[in-house]
């Protein structure tokens, strides 16, 4: 093997150093997050070359013709008034560069926007959601009073339909819910991509009267007179059936579906959202998988900041009609030790509270080996490095000096052994090599981690021209004085005959963000189907495990800063919602629509049944749970609706203790929830499971309806109130299936009403006017 020598190393590192050094005189690096310091050199480079080509061009005009310079200098000028009135305005014309970002601002907010041509669109204290031009980050950050300014590229949304092809039963289908709790009053809202408008599901059970209260699509290109950063809103029910669909609504579908198991009607169907009876207010946003519907010079955009207006919108509408809200979000990206989400999290703490929680999907990561630990006795752990992509990136963290070997297996093979410690004496702490074997290039970034700035992070990426890593690769810590983790961050880690040694790796660490966030509630997915019979009568099989067991797809925690991650789980896998007939009509014959499990017509369309897999789909189960719960307590808080969780949450697997980093703390139970919540939970012989009875008030009469069955036997039903004094007993006749009892002398408020027998279990009611 050959082994670079560190002579030679550390003279082309410092030679590399140099070129960037002068550049950060100007710019303070340290405030702008990793991606927003990429946007900014490469401004900086195109600004040095369009610089060059107007030096070039302006001395073959001086060669040529004196009044052709003076013409191309009055376009030119007239090029930048046009962008200057454009640069802040949402219209149809020349885009400007410009991105979207959070910026902590310490003091003269107001003065330091108008001074770098930037625009505040929202605030909490000091920190501002505000669009920012790519060309002035440097100068900005430079600025005093600006302290932090961070973004991260759009996310993606986390359904593993393509890759799993899953069908199921919507969450806690065939379960019927109290019938006083089905979301009337509660907002749900869901930012996903691609909604179908027009589908039944988000009328009311008859199909009559539209549920869906306003829509903001951010990737609109209708922006004439909209005030909203990016795209425009639609307010009114003409407005929404008109549109349709959601600009990326003909090739996505995700959102049609997570909104359907959030809150859908079910319409003449049995595959009811969690929520039937709420209102829906929704953002269409962007991810990797619809930028193709962006400009490339838009995207910067489109970042976590601008998802944050998106949560904002959400919320400011619920409270307009001073109605409670739930936001279900099954999108993410990886966390990290920059602190690209400090201040998006602080963000995300001011929008939550009292009446307002928001819910995000874990990630779908789980099935991947992302981290492990090498403690100072252990030793040389490692592993091979494989990808598709045209770099591999991992991060590792220590605080400690450490060794690190990277192995390129050409023949001969090429090995680079280097100290930790040598790359944070390099300028900026920022390591460039060239060729290693089978790879072009590699970068290590080290920094101080935004956790502990007493552990020290090291992000290498190796890149490669042609896709794939083209010779086998292995990262080796070999020898440490204190602990070194490492997270894989793309790629797959695997093994290699070539060193079985390095065979390191667990199934842990790989919760996405903005989940990993601590006011955001964070659900995983179980498995309740393998397989289901789709529209065409052909069995469909799917991830076979033990029902009500974690899906391997099912991200698990802790976080990077080392907090429980999942906290609570929903069916994820296998679960039938609606699904777009606009993505039907324009894609009959893609590999998803082979799991639709039934097409029915409304209005002149052709509309699908569809089933998906992925904590996408636990998201929004989860978000319409905790919607019939603010139905119950409309002040309900994040942390509240933890507590239920965490007391009333069904343990499947027995073998753990609670709460933990797979299952958080359980299955959410959402009728124990409610129980809970109203106080009712200690009443001894009332039951936590709900009864199979079929249980209805109307004009002052209590119905109940049995379950079938041969021998029938006397069932005893008992009333309590909210305060657990039992307010009616009564024996049912053996004889008869249909009951129904008087109950016209109760006070109007909710019951708790106990059935023993064959039917045993319990329900909540209401009776008299709300």
């Amino acid at each position: 093997m050959i082994t670079r020598t560190k002579k030679l190393l550390l003279a082309l590192c410092l030679t590399l150093g140099t070129a960037t050094t002068a550049h950060a005189q100007q710019t303070a690096w340290e405030k702008l997050s990793p991606w927003l310091r990429q946007l900014a050199r490469q401004e900086a480079s195109n600004t040095r070359q369009e610089a060059s080509n107007t030096r070039l061009e302006a001395s073959n005009t001086r060669l040529e013709a004196p009044n052709a310079r003076l013409e191309a200098s009055n376009d030119c000028l007239e090029a930048l008034d046009v962008r200057k009135t454009q640069s802040l305005t949402n219209t149809g014309g020349r885009p400007s560069a410009e991105v979207c970002a959070f910026v902590r601002v310490t003091e003269d907010a107001e003065a330091v926007m108008q001074q770098y041509q930037s625009q505040s669109l929202t605030h909490v204290g000091n920190i501002h959601i505000a669009r920012i031009p790519i060309r002035q980050l440097g100068a900005l950050s430079a600025d005093r009073r600006v302290s932090r300014i961070e973004a991260r590229p759009m996310g993606q949304v986390l359904c593993d339909s393509m890759a799993l092809h899953l069908n199921a039963l919507p969450a806690y289908e065939g379960r019927q819910l109290p019938q006083a709790f089905t979301g009337n009053g509660i907002v749900v809202g869901v930012m996903d991509i691609g909604f179908d408008l027009t589908h039944p599901n988000f009328y009311d059970a008859s199909g009559q009267h539209y549920r869906i209260r306003r829509l903001w699509d951010m990737l609109s290109t209708d922006t004439l007179g909209s005030t909203l950063y990016v795209g425009r809103d639609y307010t009114t029910t003409e407005q929404l059936l008109s549109l349709q669909h959601s600009r990326d609504g003909l090739d996505m579908t995700h959102g049609t579906h997570t909104l359907g198991i959030a809150a859908g009607s079910g319409y003449d169907s049995p595959y009811r959202g969690m929520a039937p009876e709420s209102e829906l207010c929704l953002v269409a946003n962007a991810v990797s998988d619809n930028k193709s519907f962006i400009p490339a010079e838009l995207w910067p955009r489109f970042t976590f900041a601008t998802d944050a207006l998106g949560f904002k919108y959400i919320f400011d509408y619920a409270k307009s009609e001073g109605k409670p809200c739930v936001i279900s979000f099954s999108e993410g990206s990886r966390q990290d030790f920059w602190g690209y989400d400090q201040l998006f999290y602080e963000m995300l703490d001011s929008l939550v509270g009292p009446g307002r929680i928001l819910v995000s999907a874990a990630g779908n990561q789980g099935h991947l080996k992302s981290w492990f630990r090498k403690e100072p006795a252990d030793g040389p752990k490692g592993t091979f490095l494989t990808a598709s992509g045209e770099n591999v990136m991992c991060t590792l963290k220590a605080d400690d000096d450490f060794t690190l070997r990277i192995v390129s297996y050409t023949e001969p093979a090429d090995t680079l052994c280097l100290p930790a410690s040598e790359v944070f004496a390099l300028p900026d702490s920022l390591l460039r090599y060239g060729r290693l074997g089978g790879i072009d290039s590699l970068e290590i970034q080290a920094y101080p981690s935004c956790y502990d700035a007493g552990e020290n992070c090291f992000d290498l990426i190796f890149y490669a021209h042609q896709p794939g890593v083209s010779k086998p690769l292995s990262i080796e810590i070999a020898d440490s004085k204190g602990s070194v983790e490492f997270w894989r961050v793309n790629g797959s880690l695997t093994t290699n005959k070539l060193n079985p040694a390095l065979c390191h790796g667990e199934y842990s660490h790989n919760i996405l963000s903005p989940a990993s966030a601590p006011s955001v509630i964070c659900v995983g997915a179980t498995v309740y189907r393998n397989g289901v019979t789709n529209y065409k009568g052909v069995w469909k099989s799917t991830e076979a495990r033990i029902l009500g067991l974690r899906s391997d797809y099912s991200s698990a925690g802790p976080t990077m800063d080392g907090r429980i991650k999942p906290d609570v789980m929903a069916p994820g896998i296998n679960v039938i919602s609606s699904y777009s007939s606009f993505y039907l009509e324009n894609h009959p014959t893609a590999s998803d629509i082979d799991w639709d499990v039934s097409h029915f017509d409304f209005n002149g369309r052709t509309y699908p049944w569809n089933c998906n897999s992925g904590t996408s789909m636990s998201c929004p189960a989860v978000a319409g749970a905790i919607a019939l719960w603010l139905q119950a307590k409309p002040d309900l808080t994040p942390d509240e609706a933890l507590e239920v969780i965490a007391q009333t949450s069904r343990h499947n697997d027995p073998a753990l203790s609670y709460p933990n980093n797979e299952y958080g703390y359980g299955e959410i139970d959402v009728y124990r929830g409610l129980l809970y919540l109203l106080g009712i939970d200690g009443i001894e012989t009332l039951s936590k499971t709900h009864t199979p009875a079929a249980i209805s008030v109307a004009g002052g009469l209590l119905h109940i309806g049995l379950p079938p069955a041969s021998n029938r036997q006397a069932t005893s039903l008992r009333i309590y109130n909210m305060g657990g004094q039992q307010v009616l007993s009564t024996q049912l006749p053996a004889h008869s299936q249909e009951h129904t009892i008087d109950i016209r002398s109760l006070s109007p408020g909710i019951y708790a009403i106990q059935i023993e027998g064959e039917a045993k279990g319990s329900t909540l009611v209401r009776v008299g006017e709300r």
